[in-house]
């Protein structure tokens, strides 16, 4: 089974892609029509995720509520699931998020994020410690009414807010809402400005926003030389 069209991130130009404003993001459907039905099908049940819910967050930005489920080697998942997972770790796919990333050398990290209903994604610029974030979507045009919200909101602060602070939707020049439905997905480049939220999500009680998302880290070897170059300019003071 193949589950990643790569075809089209080979087919994406970099200009192309650092042109896009207000930050670089790529919204195109990026999974096959039998992979995408497989992996909606077997998507892990709630039962092995964490409630993250109320948890501070950075410069007083507003908690994202939500049921976490981290991917491990170890983790039991179903066979399409290790299949994709194994598609991602492939060369063919880090080669071109390291290229349009502008990334030597790349970790992933991969988590399920679902969200129930009255949760809300604050706006926010993701952690400095990530090159992007690549998410795939898998709420159906069947099971799910785009009135319910969950759309990834990209937004424009014209270059003035500090990405250390806690802006309101209202604060942002330009509002662009990128397509979360069915066979879907988003990938960021992250910057300081590069501002995305989701709106206060208004489903029945048994729905929930359901996301797979890919973070772009770089790979362990940059830590440890960042930090053994920190090291040494703290001894010398």
């Amino acid at each position: 089974m193949k589950y990643l069209e790569i075809e089209k991130l080979r087919a994406l130009g970099t200009t192309e892609f650092m042109s896009v404003k207000p930050y670089p993001y790529f919204n195109e459907p990026l999974l096959t029509s039998t992979g995408y039905a497989d992996l909606r099908e077997t998507l892990p049940g709630l039962d092995n995720f964490e409630a993250i819910m109320g948890k501070e967050r950075r410069a007083g930005q507003a908690p994202h509520d939500r049921y976490s489920l981290e991917y491990t080697r170890d983790l039991q998942v179903p066979k399409p699931w290790q299949e994709f997972i194994a598609e991602l770790c492939s060369q063919a796919y880090r080669a071109e998020i390291e290229r349009l990333l502008g990334a030597r050398k790349v970790e992933f990290r991969f988590h399920w994020h679902y969200t129930p209903t009255g949760a809300e994604v604050s706006p926010h610029c993701d952690a400095r410690r990530e090159h992007g974030s690549h998410l795939f979507y898998f709420n159906s045009a069947r099971e799910w009414d785009p009135a319910w919200g969950g759309a990834t909101l990209a937004l424009d602060d014209g270059g003035r807010l500090d990405y250390n602070s806690a802006p309101n939707l209202e604060e942002f020049d330009n509002v662009i809402e990128l397509d979360s439905m069915g066979n879907s997905s988003a990938l960021m480049l992250r910057t300081d400005h590069s501002w995305h939220a989701v709106r206060p999500i208004q489903c029945p009680e048994n729905k929930l926003r359901k996301v797979f998302i890919v973070v772009v880290n770089p790979d362990s070897l940059f830590w440890k030389v960042r930090d053994r170059l920190i090291g040494k300019s703290i001894q010398r003071f």
